[in-house]
Order: structure tokens, then C-alpha cells, then sequence
């Protein structure tokens, strides 16, 4: 229901291919440059709806000039000589967040098809290891795909996506070498372990048919907006695949997959604001595709399949949706109102079995999950304790069961796997995230406040804070937010904030516009022409945490990623004062050049998120009053730490690379700023668990030592985890 996640990618119109460069020296011995990299200016120009822009760093989008690699390796070798001196910092980080992991783990089995399925871990392997066992818990293992087996040699692996058949025979896996997800299709045999075929350049969705030969699958466009879906049979070349569906809209993204119930194969094609989905019977994947609910204008639903009716949920005059149901037959569907639209709860999915539905609301800015009983339509409510969590399905593939399966967090409550009873209303605790290092809820205390916005809005605001903390703004604190896209930022559990709060950092969450904390009109409030709530949202909660003395200005550490990475350049702009230190992770900063080029990921189709500022003079002249880019000015910036990846294919790398480079030619002042290349990853950064794991203790040490607590005292480890 809320919108596509991740981030964009893109760049300025004209580039000058092969552009000079000047960048200062880096010794080969190692030792730190006396000035950061400087990056030429060559000038080029754009004009829209009579202003003209120039882009001195547009030359940094040629990804293969020798010149570029240049500058991005002399970025990389300032950020470590300048940071340098954090490196024990950053291993005692590492070796402290990895203690609070459990290397060697194992899901809870899940029930499908005559299987049990799971995935583990094993020490000191960077991937998961996907099992099952046939039949029973206790029967032997079948490792069924090793990610680390696969990725042996490779700097970069990613899957895109496991769909087993339904007798359990064959495996369809995508495998992307590149980090800028790009797909090979792969047919394993689960009985020979060989490999059956292969299909290069496919895109994220796959679906079987019932006779375990027939699948869907995806292709994308060049702007990797998944736009078509083939049928292939196995022992047929890939060549004569059926295209099934492709939709030509740049405004709409295509995906597929299999219903729960096992009836349909639904392929979906949504935009921003509209939908129109198709079902195949899987018994006959040649059926021509039938239309659920014809599109209409701001019309977005869902649906879900369950036994004798489909289920609509949308928001057909319903701002915070409503859901209807029809009868699963011949011929038109008759709509009849289900669930009925609520000013007091944001619907945002179902989830539909062959006796009962749960119903995923959002109310008071808070998840809950009610469970409706389809014969009787009675509801319950299952209940949670804290006052600021997070909840969500977990693993519920069966359609014919008695058991609904969710897990559970906040900010002091280690992940929990429940299995929720429907009829017993029975709550069984099947596992609880271990925390070997050892951790004690008692320790740390948590807050929910409401901090007003400039126009009077309450922006729901989740701190974690060290118990007993004085509020006399003497602790340092970070404060995240995302605020895009319709995307929640729940308050969960983080055994990796741990590490800050521990040494005496406060943590927050501020659940700014953009996001759905409180209903749809949030969303709707943050995007578009409203942008800009995200931002003063942001800012606001900011002054409030200082004013209420949970921090001070000269201690107060911003950070927040992609599309969270806008509103990260748009804030040093805005209140530059307002912070110590800025952490931008891949970030959204290129607006407008960005949004003009509907040739990069993301882009068309977003349009309807932020606006076409080559179609609308409006959008455009929005856009330029807050696009960090283009608003870059001769003032000081607090100390800031910006990230990238190489081969980053939804905010392609040149965006914080060119905003990099326009800050170190205009501001005034000498703070750090450092730009952190990734070569080899993509927009989450490394694959591999362990390399994560470092790049986020690089980000926390930066963060310490720029609020003064770099050399505050690491924390005792507890014996054992109490929560």
C-alpha cells in the first residue's frame, strides 16, 4: 500500500566527457593531504521555464572516465587519512556490535507445501544458508541454496528474490553480481542439485503455474522500471517466452507473484496514485489475465485472494482506505464494502487465510493487528505492552492454518517471533533475538513525545536514552528520520545504536511528513507540493529535543539515508546551525537534475512523488527552493559525512559526489567533510553482512568523535541477555 522504498539515482543533463580534473596530491606514503580534493568547474547550463542553471560538476557522471575515478579514489584515500585516527575506535565498535549478534542462528521453521523451511547463519560466513526439512521438524536438513557458496570469489552478491515449486522440486533464484541489480534467472533441480537453465537480464518477480514447468517471470526497461511479464516452460528456449503483460506507462511499475490461497497469479501495476491488477489461474497459466478493478484517476488498492472472494483494500474515497470483497466468479466483480473507511484507523494491508483475515492498521500512530473471523466477521485485537514498538507479519505462507505468525520489537525489546492461535487467541513466544554479549533492558528508558510543528501538527517523536539521564542538555544525540514514499520508521529494536548509547548518546526517531505514522494525510502532507514538512518537520523536533534539554545544538548529530538523505542536505542548508554533524547516506540531493531525466531509475514514475519540473513551471520552481544541490550557499556547514556507492542504481553515485564538491567550493568554514565511496556496492552499501557491519561502525565512530565521545568509556558486557 505505502509506495516503492528505496531512492533514485540520477544526474544533470549535459555532461563534458572526459572533463579535466584538478585534485590535490594524495602521498604515497599515505599521510593526509594538506587540502581535500578539489574538483574543476566545467560550466554547463540548463534553462526551464525561463531560468537557467549551471552545473559546474555535471562532468562527474561519466562513471568510465579516467578522470572521475580519480577524484572518487582521492576522496576515498582524504575521508581515511582524515579519519584516521578513529581506526581503534572503529574495530572496538566492530568487535562490540558483532558480540551483540548471534553468528551461528537459525530462523523458526516455516510450514509450506509439505516442507518446513528456514534460513541460517553460520559463524564467520558473510550469507545466509537457506535449509528445509521434509515432513517434520526433526528430519534431516536439505540446504536447498548457500548464498556463500555462490558469492565465494565475488566481490558484490545479492539474491533478488527464491521461489520453490509447488511440489518442492525445482528453486527459481536471481542472482545480481553487479551491485546496480542486474539479474541472471537461475532453474535449480532440488533433487540433483543441478543447474536446469539460466535467463540473463531479469528483474525482481517470479511466479510458478501448478504444473511445476510453467513460471512467470520480469524484465525492466532501461530505466530498470519493471514493465513486462513472461511465461517460460522449461525445456523451451527462453527465446519463444510469452509475453504475458507489459505496460508502456513510464508512471507504472509492474510486479507478479503467486496469491496465498494458490489459485492466482496476480500481476500487479501500480503508480503513485492509481492500480490495476490481473489474476492468472495457476491451473491455467495460458488464461488470458483478468482484470481485478479497472484503473481509475487516485484510485490505488490491493488486493488478496481467499477462497471464495477477493479482497480490495483502497482508497476510493477513503483517505485511510477501506476494504471491499466480491465474490470470486465468472464474469464482472461485485464490489460490497467489507471494511468501512476511519478517521481513527489508516488500514494498511491484509493478510487473508481460508478461516480468518488480520487486518494491519495503524492507529494513534502506533501498528496493530486485528484478527477477523471470516464466517462470523467477529474481530479481536492483539494486544502489545510498550508504549512505542513495532510489528509485522512474519512468515505466514499456509493458507489452511490456524496460526498467525508476527514478530515484535521496540527500542528495549530484542526482536520476538510469536505464533498467534486464532482460535485459542493463544500467543506462543517461538523465539526471541539472543544478544550474546548480554543485554539489560533496565539499563535504558524510553520516551514518546509529540513535538509541535511550526503550523501547529504533532510530530510524534520515539528517544532512547540511557536510564536516568539528566535532561540538562548535556547528552549528545542523534536524531534519524526517512519521511518519504508513505515508508513508516518504526521504533524498533537496534542492537547496534546500543554501542552509542551506551557511552552516553541519546537515539531518536522523528516520524516526520513523508511517512504514514499517522495516517495517509501524513504522506500526503510530505510529498509534492508539501515537501517541505518533511524538512521543517525535522527541524522542529530538533529545536524541541533542545529546548526540553535532551541535547544541545553543539551536540546534536543528524542522519538519515536516501531518500532520508535529502531531507539530511535540505536540513544543512536550511538550519546548518542547528547541528554539529551531519551523516548523509546516499543521498537524494540532485533534485531537479534528477527529475528531469526520465532515463534513470526511478525517475518517470516519480514524478507523481515529487513533481515534473519540465512539465509543471510550479513543480519546478518548488523544487529549486529546496533542492540541497542547488541551494548550496557561501555560509558555514557543520561537519558532515556523506556516503556512496559505485554502482548504486537508485541514487546513482554522481549526486553526493557533485553535492560534495559544491560544498567544499562555498562554505566558509573549516569543518570536516567527507565523501566515503563504496567501489564495489550498491545502494545498500556492501552485501555481506561482516562489511556492513563495518561500514556502519565507521559511521558511529565519525559520529562519536565529532560530538566529543570518541574516547568515552565502551560498555561492560553483561554475563547474559535478560530481555
Amino acid at each position: 500500500m505505502a509506495g516503492p522504498h528505496s531512492r533514485r539515482a540520477r544526474l544533470s543533463r549535459s555532461c563534458l566527457a572526459g572533463a579535466a580534473l584538478a585534485v590535490t596530491a594524495v602521498a604515497l606514503s599515505g599521510q593526509a593531504p594538506p587540502n581535500p580534493p578539489v574538483a574543476r568547474k566545467v560550466p554547463t547550463t540548463t534553462t526551464l521555464h525561463g531560468v537557467t542553471l549551471t552545473d559546474n560538476y555535471g562532468w562527474l557522471r561519466e562513471k568510465n572516465a579516467p578522470a572521475v575515478k580519480a577524484y572518487l579514489d582521492a576522496e576515498n584515500a582524504y575521508t581515511e587519512a582524515g579519519t584516521k585516527h578513529l581506526a581503534t575506535l572503529r574495530e572496538t565498535l566492530y568487535k562490540e556490535m558483532l558480540g551483540r549478534i548471534k553468528e551461528s542462528d537459525e530462523q523458526v521453521p516455516v510450514w509450506e507445501d509439505g516442507y518446513w523451511y528456514y534460513t541460517r547463519t553460520d559463524k564467520g560466513k558473510a550469507y545466509p544458508i537457506f535449509c528445509r526439512r521434509k515432513g517434520s521438524p526433526d528430519a534431516p536438513e536439505e540446504v536447498y541454496l548457500d548464498q556463500n557458496a555462490l558469492a565465494l570469489g565475488k566481490k558484490f552478491h545479492a539474491l533478488g528474490g527464491l521461489d520453490v515449486s509447488p511440489d518442492g522440486s525445482k528453486l527459481i533464484y536471481l542472482e545480481d553480481l553487479t551491485a546496480f541489480r542486474e539479474y541472471t534467472l537461475y532453474v535449480k533441480d532440488l533433487t540433483t542439485g543441478k543447474i536446469l537453465e539460466s535467463i540473463k537480464g531479469v528483474w525482481n518477480g517470479t511466479a510458478w503455474a501448478d504444473d511445476n514447468k510453467t513460471f512467470f517471470y520480469m524484465t525492466a526497461d532501461k530505466a530498470k522500471r519493471g514493465d513486462t511479464v513472461w511465461r517460460h516452460t522449461l525445456g523451451m528456449p527462453a527465446g519463444g517466452d510469452v509475453e504475458v503483460f507489459k505496460e508502456a506507462n513510464v508512471l507504472y511499475n509492474v510486479a507478479v507473484f503467486r496469491s496465498r490461497s494458490d489459485k492466482y497469479v496476480f500481476i500487479t501495476d501500480d503508480g503513485f496514485t492509481s492500480s490495476e491488477w490481473r489474476a492468472i489461474p495457476t491451473a491455467d497459466p495460458a488464461a488470458v489475465p483478468r482484470v481485478i478493478a479497472a484503473r481509475r484517476p487516485n484510485v490505488e488498492y490491493a488486493v488478496e485472494h481467499g477462497g471464495d472472494y477477493f479482497y480490495l483494500v483502497t482508497n476510493d474515497n477513503a483517505r485511510n482506505f477501506k476494504i471491499e470483497r466480491a465474490a470470486d466468479r465468472d464474469g464482472e466483480l461485485a464490489w460490497g464494502e467489507w471494511t468501512p473507511h476511519s478517521d481513527q484507523a489508516f488500514i494498511e494491508g491484509i493478510d487473508v487465510f481460508e478461516k480468518f483475515a488480520v487486518v494491519a492498521e495503524r492507529r494513534d500512530g502506533l501498528p496493530k493487528l486485528r484478527v477477523v473471523n471470516l464466517a462470523t466477521n467477529e474481530s479481536k485485537d492483539i494486544g502489545f505492552p510498550e508504549e512505542s514498538y513495532g510489528v509485522r507479519p512474519s512468515g505466514n505462507p499456509e493458507f489452511k492454518t490456524d496460526i498467525y505468525r508476527f514478530t515484535y520489537s521496540s527500542f528495549i525489546t530484542p526482536s520476538a517471533t510469536f505464533d498467534y492461535n486464532v482460535t485459542t487467541g493463544e500467543r506462543s513466544l517461538r523465539k526471541q533475538q539472543e544478544i550474546p554479549s548480554g543485554f539489560d533492558a533496565s539499563r535504558y528508558e524510553v520516551h514518546r513525545r509529540m513535538a509541535p510543528a511550526r503550523d501547529g501538527i504533532q510530530v510524534p517523536v520515539s528517544i532512547l536514552m540511557k536510564k536516568g539521564a539528566a535532561l540538562d542538555g548535556s547528552s549528545p544525540l542523534l536524531l534519524y528520520a526517512y519521511g518519504s514514499y508513505g515508508i513508516t520508521t518504526e521504533a524498533t529494536f537496534s542492537s547496534n545504536v546500543l554501542s552509542l548509547v551506551d557511552r552516553g548518546m541519546t537515539f531518536a526517531i522523528a516520524h516526520v511528513r513523508g511517512g504514514e505514522e499517522m495516517g495517509r494525510q501524513w504522506y500526503d502532507d510530505g510529498k509534492m507540493l508539501k515537501k517541505k514538512n518533511t524538512f521543517n518537520d525535522f527541524i522542529d523536533v530538533a529545536e524541541y529535543l533542545v529546548k526540553n534539554g535532551y541535547t544541545k545544538s553543539d551536540r546534536l548529530a543528524a542522519n538519515g539515508g536516501s531518500a532520508g538523505g535529502l531531507l539530511m542536505g535540505a536540513i544543512s542548508n536550511l538550519r546548518p546551525d542547528l547541528f554539529k554533524v551531519i551523516v548523509a547516506d546516499v543521498p537524494f540531493v540532485d533534485v531537479i537534475n534528477t527529475m528531469l531525466d526520465g532515463s534513470l531509475p526511478l525517475t518517470a514514475q516519480e514524478w507523481e512523488q515529487w513533481g515534473n519540473p519540465k512539465a509543471s513551471a510550479e513543480a519546478f520552481e518548488y523544487m529549486r527552493s529546496y533542492s540541497p544541490y542547488d541551494n548550496v550557499e557561501k555560509k558555514p556547514y557543520p561537519i558532515m559525512l556523506v556516503t556512496t556507492s559505485l554502482n548504486d542504481s537508485q541514487v546513482m553515485y554522481w549526486e553526493p559526489a557533485k553535492w560534495v564538491a559544491k560544498l567544499r567550493a562555498m562554505k566558509t568554514d573549516k569543518n570536516p567533510l567527507y565523501l566515503k565511496v563504496n567501489m564495489a556496492g550498491g545502494h545498500g552499501g556492501s552485501s555481506g553482512r561482516y562489511d556492513r557491519l563495518r561500514e556502519t561502525s565507521f559511521k558511529y565512530a565519525f559520529i562519536l568523535d565529532a560530538v566529543g565521545l570518541a574516547n568515552a568509556p565502551a560498555p561492560t558486557s553483561l554475563p547474559t541477555a535478560s530481555k
